[in-house]
């Protein structure tokens, strides 16, 4: 990203957030919402109290002077009982089930990650014990990304249809299903097998990996939302982590034994598999589609049941047409698939430079996702401090392309240790930025669907990584890693220009802000005078006098 100076706009310095914001939907009026007479005003009728200045010119509303006021109030804030007090007057409530559910959904997007990477990283041994070339085993990690793009549309579509659960259940089901499979494949001759039970599970995570920010705003309140998302996302991480550390200690590479490689890879099989069988049962007990009542404001205006006009198509349109989302989707794609690509080729890029250190690769694979489970900590707890999606995004992104230059350079000293801390460095940032872009797309497409954005970064993410991985493994072979290295650096650099672009709308964040100034308006679409069919997001009205809460570059 390039770094510079960026201002927070904001409406009203006297509350810090827009005085009047009117969204309308059709639908059932959800459960412990403000009463009907106040959402839901019949056509024709006279305007609430506080809408007089609904209709004001832009030049006189005030701006804050510093971006402080974009932060949510303190009261309130973070979980607990004061939250849960708070049930009869303004409709919401935090129950203790949603860090079981956070927990559950965490573990088993372990386990799945955990599927994705231990092939890869003992590339050589699987490669040595099924009869195989290197480039074969890489698909056993490229599958997860090419299962992902043609099924993320019907997966998003599920959880809007039919809910978290169902949505969770097959992510969890599926991904056990495949952990069986991969016992039965524990045969040199049977790397077909082994390959059937690896598309099973990439299957699963097309399940999964949209999540997160579901998770996170229909369970969390609005100051914790961003660090249940990124939580949410380190669960994914850490099982990439346990990838590289365990599978090179329980498989060590033994070429004259293929009994031993056989059994140590079997116990690895089992292990995973009855793991994945006792995250699946969790799963049918705990997770649920959604708390009885909302845990903010964003969600409360939000109908609880689905909408007779809701369009899934439409929404795709939408989310197609918002310039700074578009921006954000080829952004993430770039940093993601580039941590793919690396995650998936380490073994190689290691192993050229420090002969018969498969284990140490694993570990320097380790130190890459556990030093970034901090970034991503840190980012979701600013973000849910600050509120400056963009700003953060930014820095972070560039941090990213400035550790990926570091990497690449200190590769050539044959210096192990050197290698471990510029992994580390590299990790931090770039696997940090995960949850930032699901938190900064949520936010800049709210009212639509968290599962739909958060899907089709996924989806880009997936084909970038595809991409990034085929070509990356061409030069790393043909040439050195340092031909595929300076390739992956180009292209995040292309990233930070494209972040820098993007307009920064704090939608999601104006809406919770808003309601603590009691003008917050749930109107019907159909009623005359609210404004032009462009301004309609899919059965929800943003009132076009509305300015929102701004990141923008100078």
């Amino acid at each position: 990203m390039v770094a510079g100076k960026l201002v927070q706009e904001h409406l009203r310095a006297d509350t810090g957030a827009p005085d009047d914001i009117t969204v309308g939907r059709k639908g059932p009026e959800p459960e412990g919402a403000r009463g009907t007479a106040d959402f839901y005003p019949t056509c024709g009728a006279q305007p609430a109290a506080g809408r007089a200045d609904l209709h004001r010119a832009p030049e006189e509303l005030e701006v804050p002077p510093d971006e402080r006021a974009a932060m949510l109030p303190s009261a309130g804030g973070g979980g607990g009982e004061a939250e849960e007090a708070e049930v009869g007057t303004k409709g919401t409530k935090l129950y203790r089930l949603r860090f079981a559910v956070l927990t559950v959904f965490s573990l088993y997007s372990l386990m799945n990650a955990f599927q994705w990477i231990h092939y890869s990283i003992i590339a050589n041994v699987f490669a040595n014990y099924y009869g195989v070339t290197n480039d074969k085993v890489d698909w056993l990690s490229i599958v997860y990304m090419l299962a992902y793009i043609p099924l993320i549309f019907p997966a998003t579509w599920l959880l809007d249809r039919r809910g978290l659960r169902l949505t969770a259940l097959l992510g969890s089901g599926l991904n056990c299903a495949g952990a069986w499979l991969k016992c039965a494949s524990v045969s040199p001759e049977r790397f077909g097998v082994t390959v059937a039970a690896q598309v099973i599970c990439s299957v699963a995570q097309v399940f999964i990996l949209g999540l997160p920010s579901r998770i996170a705003s229909v369970w969390f309140g609005p100051r914790e939302v961003s660090t249940a998302c990124a939580t949410a996302v380190l669960g994914n991480q850490l099982g990439t982590a346990i990838g590289f550390l365990l599978p090179p200690v329980l498989v060590p590479n033994t070429p004259e034994d293929p009994e031993l490689t056989g059994h140590n890879i079997s116990i690895m099989f089992y292990g995973t598999a009855a793991v994945s069988t006792g995250l699946f049962i969790l799963t049918v007990i705990v997770i649920k589609d959604r708390p009885p009542l909302p845990p903010s404001p964003a969600q409360a205006v939000l109908p609880g049941s689905l909408l007779e006009d809701y369009s899934y198509r439409q929404s795709i349109v939408n989310l197609i047409k918002n310039k700074a989302f578009v921006l954000l989707l080829i952004s993430y794609g770039i940093l993601t698939g580039s941590f793919y690509s690396i995650s998936t080729l380490l073994n190689q890029i290691i192993i050229s430079h420090f002969k018969d250190q498969e284990l140490n690769a694993g570990r320097i694979g380790l130190t890459l996702v556990v030093a970034g489970m901090f970034g991503s900590i840190l980012c979701g707890l600013w973000l849910d401090h600050t509120k400056t999606y963009k700003i953060t995004t930014l820095i972070v992104y560039l941090l990213s392309f400035l550790g990926m230059l570091v990497f690449t350079f200190t590769l050539d000293q044959e210096n192990i240790y050197l290698v471990f801390f510029t992994a580390g460095v590299l990790g931090f940032f770039m696997t940090g930025y995960l949850p930032l872009g699901f938190e900064f797309g949520v936010e800049i497409t709210y009212p639509e669907s968290e599962g739909t954005s958060s899907g089709l970064l996924n989806a880009f993410a997936q084909i970038f990584g595809i991409i990034f991985t085929l070509i990356q493994g061409r030069l790393t072979t043909d040439y050195k890693p340092f031909a595929g290295n300076i390739f992956l650096s180009a292209c995040i650099f292309l990233g930070v220009v494209l972040t820098a672009l993007i307009k920064s709308e704090l939608k999601r964040h104006n809406v919770n802000m808003a309601t603590g100034s009691k003008n917050l308006q749930v109107l019907p679409t159909e009623c005359p005078g609210d404004g032009p069919a462009e301004d309609k997001t899919n059965g929800v009205q943003l009132e076009p006098s509305v300015s929102f809460s701004r990141e923008t570059s100078l």
